[in-house]
C-alpha cells in the first residue's frame, strides 16, 4: 500500500510540469530582489525566563546602555531581573519597498533564555550589508513554542527561544534604484538549461511580434526594453512575466533516506534489467544439554552443546525483470510486484544505478 500511494504522489507532479509555467515562476529578474536586514536588540516583559546576567553579560550591557539614552543611571550590580534578554533580529527588505512601509521580523534569543513567549521588543535599528539603518523594529513576539519545568525535569515542546513579529518593523530608508531609467534587463533562470532559455526568448519574441529576447546561455536571457516599445520598464516586465512557456527539466531521482521519500522526474528512464530482492532471516538458538555422571561415581558433569540454526525468507521476494526504456510508472509498478517498502527501494535504485542503468541524475539527501 504504501508503494501503491508513493506511486500517485510521483505521478501528480509529472503531469502537472506538462502544463506551462508563467516566466515569472521560471526566472528571476535582475536588480529586482529584496536586501536582509539584521539588528540587535532587548526583549523584555518576559515572565522569569529570560536571559541570566551572569551567563550572558551582553544583555546586562545593553540594558545599561538602553536605560541610559532614556537618562537613567542603572549599575550592573543593582539592577540585575530575569525578565529580559537578548536577540537577534533579522528580516528581509522587500524590492521596491517605500518608506513608512512595515515587513515581519524574525526574533531568536542569542543568551540562554528559555522562552520569549509574552515578550516586547524594544525598538531595535535593523542594518544591510552596508551598514546603514532601513528599518526600526518593535512590538510583541509572537512565540509558538512552549516549555515547563519542574524541580527536577523540564518539558520542551516547539523552538520557545524564537518567535516572529508580524509586520514589527517600518521602513526607514529606501534603496536606490532607477529602474525607470533601465534599457536592458537580464532574466536568470533560477534552474539553468538551455532548452528553457530558448523556449522563453522565442515566446517573449512572438508575444511582442519583434526581436526583444535574446539568448546568452543557459541561465541568461536579456531583454531589451527599448525595442518593446512600451510606456516604462515596468508595463514591458508586467508583460512578460505573465507569458507562459513549458521548462524542459532533466531526468533526476531524489533521494531521502532519512524519511524514506524518493521523487522521480517523468524523464527517468531504466535500460533493460533484472532485479532481485528479499529478506532473510538468520536463527541461531543454543540449547545446551548437561550431562551428569552416575551417582556415586567420580565422574563429571560434562555439558554438550546443542544449536539449532534456521534461515527464513520472507514472503513476497523474487526476481523482477525490467524492460529497456522503461517509464515512470513502469519501474514503481515492477518494484511494487516485489512487495518492497520505500527504504527498499531506495537501495535498489542504488543498484540499478550503480549498474548503469539508470539514465537520470541520482540525488542523495
Amino acid at each position: 500500500m504504501m508503494i501503491r500511494i508513493l506511486l500517485f504522489l510521483l505521478l501528480m507532479p509529472s503531469i502537472a510540469l506538462a502544463a506551462p509555467i508563467r516566466i515569472k515562476d521560471l526566472v528571476e529578474f535582475d536588480g529586482v530582489r529584496g536586501n536582509d536586514l539584521v539588528g540587535y536588540g532587548l526583549v523584555v516583559g518576559l515572565n522569569g525566563t529570560g536571559d541570566g546576567m551572569r551567563n550572558a553579560p551582553f544583555t546586562e550591557e545593553i540594558m545599561t546602555n538602553l536605560l541610559e539614552r532614556l537618562g537613567v543611571n542603572v549599575g550592573g550590580e543593582q539592577f540585575q531581573p530575569k525578565n529580559v534578554a537578548a536577540v537577534f533580529v533579522t528580516a528581509a527588505l522587500p524590492p521596491f519597498a517605500r518608506m513608512g512601509g512595515r515587513i515581519d521580523v524574525t526574533v531568536s534569543a542569542i543568551g540562554d533564555a528559555k522562552s520569549l513567549r509574552g515578550g516586547t521588543l524594544v525598538m531595535t535599528p535593523l542594518n544591510g550589508a552596508d551598514g546603514q539603518v532601513y528599518a526600526v523594529a518593535q512590538g510583541t513576539i509572537i512565540a509558538g513554542g512552549v516549555s515547563a519545568e519542574g524541580a527536577a525535569a523540564r518539558v520542551v515542546q516547539g523552538v520557545p527561544t524564537a518567535g516572529v513579529i508580524p509586520s514589527g518593523a517600518r521602513v526607514e530608508q529606501e534603496v536606490d534604484f532607477d529602474f525607470a531609467g533601465l534599457k536592458v534587463m537580464r532574466l536568470a533562470l533560477r534552474t539553468p538549461d538551455f532548452t528553457t532559455a530558448a523556449r522563453i526568448e522565442t515566446a517573449i519574441n512572438n508575444n511582442f511580434g519583434r526581436s526583444v529576447a535574446a539568448m546568452l546561455d543557459s541561465g541568461t536571457v536579456t531583454l531589451d526594453l527599448r525595442a518593446a516599445k512600451m510606456a516604462s520598464p515596468a508595463h514591458t516586465i508586467g508583460r512578460v512575466e505573465n507569458i507562459r512557456v513549458e521548462p524542459e527539466t532533466r531526468a533526476r531521482v531524489v533521494v531521502d533516506q532519512r524519511s524514506g521519500t524518493i521523487v522521480m522526474g517523468a524523464d527517468v528512464r531504466i535500460s533493460r534489467v533484472a532485479v532481485a530482492q528479499g529478506s532473510l532471516t538468520l536463527r541461531v538458538e543454543e540449547t545446551p544439554i548437561v550431562v551428569q555422571p552416575n551417582p556415586f561415581s567420580d565422574g563429571e558433569s560434562i555439558v554438550v552443546p546443542r544449536t539449532n540454526a534456521e534461515i527464513t525468507q520472507a514472503p513476497g521476494t523474487g526476481m523482477a525483470e525490467v524492460e529497456g526504456s522503461t517509464n515512470l510508472s513502469e519501474v514503481v509498478a515492477g518494484l511494487n510486484a516485489l512487495g518492497v517498502a520505500p527504504h527498499d527501494m531506495i537501495d535498489i535504485l542504488k543498484s540499478i544505478n550503480a549498474a548503469g542503468a539508470l539514465h537520470a541524475e541520482f540525488l542523495v539527501h
